[in-house]
Parts: structure tokens; C-alpha cells; sequence
């Protein structure tokens, strides 16, 4: 890319100045002995003999890349760098002052330097000597990441013996947009103090310490360049010289769409104190949008945070370090609703006419099990229980489907295992088998187990990241994608280094009858009378869907997640996406009032101004229909 050449040429630009500034400062404090004939100072080296081994002698530096940098999918760039500049204190060389000598020396430049730019600056006598009878043939630094007020302020008029040292620091010019995913840098070392060595750089390099910093750090990284310090048989030195320019980190490409994941962010920070929405295409797997909500600003980390910012974002009871799309499970409430149908509809244990009594509550064993309305709603079909969330219908026809086409269909929409991004800690989330009820409760599944599992509660643990992805897969008509955040690594002059394909993982072979099931019934929760999310409906699109509202947490600290995924168009689907809302303890929360609103708010941004006619519409005109459904509140749902 042409910055990162820009960028490379604007280094070597300033490290030549500094080499420079640096020799001419140093020969107006110094005598400068005549140079050689057969060599001119800048290209002088120095091989030491027995009596100069102690002063002659040619160093070799390694000059810290810059890092590659990282994009969204349109080349909006989420992290990049910037020319800082640290103030350092030059020695005259050879360095023979003694103790008393170079505290003076220093603390008058520090002096001179804190008038100018306006702030103390601390550093120790015993750091000062320290550095100075170590390496005082290299430049002291004394204040690191000058703002750009204080560069103006001192660039033209530093003292004698001073310097501005160019450096690389990595900058988020989002701010907070992202920052859990594209994680931050941290230095790998302190600015070194002991005796100089060959190959050591010349100010400390950074690593990637989380996201994609971390995952990708060897890639980002990049080669050194050189940098040559010589030194004469008095001590004195002669030439400095970047002689091999460093050759930049390479650039990553997200899956990110920045304007998707900034109105999905938007949207968390506006109605939920805790949560995440997940976007992808449900098309290739591409992942457009990972918001998690609370989040920090990576830019806090550059050049380094302090232990008392570190220690804030760690001890916020909010968790900001957080990232909850893909770190974070929670039983999925009735969003696994879906599942159940797919298992049930496709082992024929229920068929699409088939109807169950909506009642207020059933008996299963010993246990009295709810449905979240309190009213009778008679007999349903799929449809119409899909349409209106009742929790005794899936009881029924989950106890009469039976545990393994269950568990066996959740496992292949994606559920219970990593979805394999290329991010650290990304959570497993949990399908309870008889395998695991054994390990964990000493007995198998019970009934009671099934139909807590048929309303998404019970042993269930799902992240934001596979809801999503399972909605993609009903979305696209049962491929089962490899869910991408990376499309390739390049060089940095453009050409591409890795490139991570669109992969299908698995074909799901549900059948047509079943998927139109499944969609018809989504499109109801969202523009039925008697669906749950109305709070979700568009005007210009069709949005299909189904809420969710699932307790979770120890009893006397039980929280509520409330879920809305689905897809959209309801037709041709473009995106697929899960919203999670997470509650206070003891607040009452709900899919359709919490989760919904947030999903319509991003696409309402993203299809404003659009004529789509929608699936409900076509249907109206071919074939007008008689509901068997009433408005319901939204705020009364609790599946």
C-alpha cells in the first residue's frame, strides 16, 4: 500500500536528519579529528586492535519495522501507524564525564527542555548515571510519544545536545470501533540500560498482546533495518548511517464491514448496558459485524498504559475487556426454537398440520412446566407456535422428537463447537449430552432435560458468533459455511501472502417443506399479528426472526439474556445476524423489547430510502390469508 512506502521513506527520511543533527551537535561540543584518505567519515569502519579495542569500534543497530497494518474489507483502515517523535539528550563523545558532570549535563537539557514544551519532565539520578556508564554513546531518552502541540513547540529551537528521535507507534484511528477484535500492542522490553550490543534495536519493538494484533503478530512485524554507529580510536564518534531501510510489517484484510460494525456498536451503546450482535453474510460466511458492547479504546495501550488504566478496565464490573460475541455463551432462550423444529419437522416425529395444545402449563414428572403466556391458546400448528413462542407446544413435540435428533441437529447448524475464528478464547458453548449429564448431574437425559432443551434453556450455552452463523445456515438454505473474519494477508507493496478461501463446511439436507416452514414462521414473529418482534419490522424490508429470554446465573444472581436472531431479506438473504441484551440481576428483559429494537435500528440505516417488496406483500396479492393469531405485548414475553 502506498502509506506503508510513505511511511518507510518518511523514517529513513528522519533517521538521516537525526544521524545527522545528532554528529553535528556532537562536533560543535567536540574537536573532530581529520578524516581518513581512505575512507570518508560517513562510510569510515573501524576495526579495533589491541590498543584502540577499548574506543574503535563500528556498531550495528536494528531499526524496528513498521507494523503491518490491518483493514476492513474495503480498505478503511483500523489500525495503522504514525511518525512519533521521543526527546533524547545526546553525550558528546567520548564519553569522560564524570558523575557530577553528567547529572549537570543532563539536567540543564532537561531543564531547557521542560521550559519548552510545558511539563515536568522526571527521571531519576540514578537512571541518568545508569544509562550514561553504560551507553553514553547512545542518546538518553527523556520523554516518549511528544504530542503534536509539543513537537511544534521544540522542533525548531532544541538546545545543543538534543535530539527528536523518530519512532513508529501504532495508532486506532476508530477509537473504540472494533478494538476487541483488532486487540492492541504492548512493547516487548524496557528502553535497554546496559552495555550496548550489537543488533540490538534501537528503541523497543511491539508485539500484538490480543485480537488481531496477537494472532497475526508474525505477519505484521516485519524486517529490520540497519542502522551504523562508528567510532574512532579517541572515542569519538565519526558517522552514523541508516544503511538498510526496515521493510514493513504486512497488511491484513478483515471480512469487517466499518460502517456495519459501527451501527452495530452504535446500536448496543444506545439500548444495552451489556451485550453483542453478530452480522455475517449468510452467503460465504463472511463475518461483517462483531460488536460487543461495553468496549475500550486499543489507542489507551499506545505507546504503553499505565497499571491504573490497566487496573480501571479490569476491576469495571462491565467488563469492557470483554469481547461477549465470541468469549461469551448463554442459553439461547426460544431462538434454539429453531433447532427443535429443524429435528423435529425433519425426523417426522411432527408434521407441518400437526397440532398441540398451547396450554398454560404441563406436567412432566414431578415438575410443573410453564408456558410464558398464561392464557390458553388452544391447538397450533408449527407455524403458529414458531409465530408465538409457546413454550407448552415445544415441551410436547420435544419430549415426543426425543433427545439425539435434537442434540444431532444443533450439533450440525454449528452449535457446541468453536466456530474456528482466528481469535484467542473463543467459547465452545455447550449441547448437553447423556455423556455430559453423566459427567455432570450423574444420570442421563430425562424428560424434564428435553424440554428444558426444546426452549433453549436448561444446560444450553450458545455465543452470539455460532447463533448467528446457525441463522446463516437457514438463511442460504443449509450450507453450513466456514465463518471467515480474515480474506487475506498481503504484502506490503499490494501482492497477497495468504489468502483464506470461502469454504462450505457442510450441506445440511433439510427439506424444502421444512425450510418454508421455518421461514414462514419467522416472518410471522416478526409481521404477524401474533408474532413476538414486532419491535423489529421495517417498513422496506422483510425481516424473519425469532426472539429469545433465557434466565442464567446462580439463583440468587439469576441475569436474563434476551436474543433476537434471524435474517434478511426474508427472500434473498443478504445478512444473517443475532443481537443478545444482558440484563441487571433482577431487571425483566425481553427479546422482542430489548434485542429486537437494537437489529432494527442497524438496518434501518442500511436499507433507508430502499423499495422492497416484501415475501408478506407478494403473498397478499396472490392469496389473501386468515391469521389465527391476536396482537401480543411484547413486554409480556418470558420464553
Amino acid at each position: 500500500m502506498k502509506s506503508i512506502w510513505l511511511a518507510v521513506r518518511d523514517l529513513s527520511i528522519a533517521l538521516s536528519i537525526f544521524a545527522l543533527s545528532a554528529t553535528t551537535r556532537a562536533q560543535t561540543l567536540m574537536p573532530t579529528p581529520a578524516p581518513s584518505p581512505s575512507a570518508s567519515p560517513e562510510e569510515e569502519t573501524i576495526i579495533p586492535t589491541f590498543e584502540t579495542q577499548k574506543l574503535a569500534r563500528t556498531y550495528i543497530l536494528d531499526v524496528p519495522a513498521p507494523r503491518g497494518q490491518i483493514t476492513d474489507r474495503n480498505g478503511a483502515p483500523l489500525a495503522q501507524n504514525r511518525l512519533s517523535y521521543n526527546l533524547v539528550v545526546n553525550f558528546p563523545t567520548p564519553p569522560d564525564f564524570s558523575d557530577a558532570q553528567a547529572l549537570s549535563f543532563t539536567r540543564e537539557k532537561i531543564g531547557k527542555a521542560s521550559d519548552l514544551i510545558g511539563r515536568k519532565l522526571r527521571i531519576s539520578d540514578e537512571a541518568i548515571l545508569r544509562h550514561y556508564r553504560n551507553r553514553g554513546i547512545m542518546p538518553l531518552e527523556i520523554a516518549q510519544n511528544l504530542s503534536q502541540q509539543e513537537y511544534e513547540k521544540i522542533k525548531d529551537q532544541l538546545p545543543a545536545g538534543m535530539t527528536l528521535r523518530p519512532v513508529y507507534v501504532r495508532i486506532y484511528p476508530n477509537g473504540k470501533l472494533a478494538g476487541q477484535i483488532i486487540g492492541y500492542t504492548g512493547k516487548t522490553g524496557r528502553n535497554p540500560d546496559g552495555i550496548v550490543d550489537n543488533h540490538e534495536t534501537v528503541w523497543p519493538e511491539t508485539e500484538g498482546r490480543e485480537g488481531l494484533e496477537q494472532t497475526f503478530n508474525g505477519m505484521l512485524t516485519g524486517k529490520h533495518g540497519e542502522y551504523k554507529l562508528t567510532f574512532d580510536k579517541d572515542g569519538r564518534k565519526t558517522s552514523e548511517k541508516l544503511i538498510t531501510p526496515p521493510e514493513p510489517g504486512y497488511n491484513v484484510v478483515t471480512t469487517l464491514d466499518l460502517h456495519l460494525q459501527q451501527l452495530a456498536e452504535k446500536a448496543l451503546e444506545a439500548k444495552a448496558k451489556r451485550g453483542a450482535m453478530v452480522i455475517i453474510d449468510p452467503n460465504d460466511g463472511d463475518i461483517l459485524a462483531l460488536a460487543s458492547w461495553p468496549t475500550y479504546d486499543p489507542n489507551l495501550f499506545v505507546p504503553s498504559i499505565s497499571a491504573e488504566q490497566f487496573k480501571a478496565l479490569q476491576d469495571d464490573p462491565d467488563i469492557p475487556l470483554l469481547p461477549r460475541a465470541y468469549r461469551s455463551s448463554y442459553p439461547p432462550g426460544s431462538t434454539f426454537k429453531i433447532a427443535v423444529g429443524i429435528a423435529a419437522l425433519e425426523s417426522h416425529a411432527v408434521y407441518a398440520e400437526d397440532q398441540y395444545e398451547c396450554v398454560p402449563a404441563i406436567q412432566i414428572g414431578n415438575v410443573t412446566f410453564h408456558n410464558w403466556k398464561k392464557s390458553n391458546r388452544g391447538a397450533l400448528n408449527f407455524v403458529q407456535a414458531l409465530t408465538e413462542s409457546c413454550d407448552t407446544w415445544f415441551y410436547q413435540v420435544g419430549i415426543k422428537t426425543g433427545s439425539a435428533p435434537i442434540i444431532d441437529w444443533a450439533l450440525k447448524l454449528g452449535f457446541g463447537a468453536k466456530c474456528g475464528i482466528p481469535l484467542r478464547g473463543e467459547a465452545e458453548g455447550r449441547i448437553p449430552t447423556d455423556q455430559y449429564m453423566k459427567a455432570t448431574h450423574g444420570r442421563k437425559l430425562l424428560n424434564g432435560d428435553i424440554a428444558n432443551m426444546s426452549i433453549g434453556q436448561g444446560d444450553i450455552q450458545v455465543t452470539p458468533l455460532q447463533m448467528a452463523q446457525a441463522m446463516g445456515v437457514v438463511a442460504n438454505g443449509g450450507t453450513l459455511y466456514q465463518t471467515r473474519l480474515v480474506q487475506q494477508v498481503q504484502t506490503f507493496d499490494g501482492q497477497i501472502a495468504t489468502a483464506y478461501q470461502v469454504r462450505a463446511k457442510r450441506t445440511l439436507d433439510f427439506s424444502s417443506e421444512t425450510l418454508d416452514q421455518l421461514r414462514t414462521g419467522m416472518i410471522d414473529v416478526v409481521n404477524g399479528g401474533g408474532g413476538t418482534a414486532h419491535q423489529a419490522s421495517l417498513d422496506n424490508v422483510e425481516i424473519a426472526g425469532k426472539t429469545g429470554t433465557a434466565q442464567w446465573g446462580p439463583k440468587h444472581k439469576e441475569r436474563t439474556a434476551a436474543w433476537f436472531s434471524g435474517f434478511l431479506p426474508s427472500d434473498q438473504p443478504r445478512y444473517a445476524f443475532a443481537a443478545v441484551y444482558e440484563g441487571d440481576v433482577g431487571s425483566k428483559v425481553h427479546g422482542g423489547s430489548a434485542a429486537a429494537p437494537m437489529i432494527a435500528d442497524v438496518f434501518k440505516d442500511i436499507y433507508q430510502g430502499e423499495k422492497v417488496v416484501s415475501h408478506q406483500q407478494r403473498l397478499a396479492r396472490e392469496e389473501p390469508e386468515v391469521r389465527r393469531a391476536e396482537p401480543v405485548e411484547e413486554e409480556d414475553e418470558s420464553d
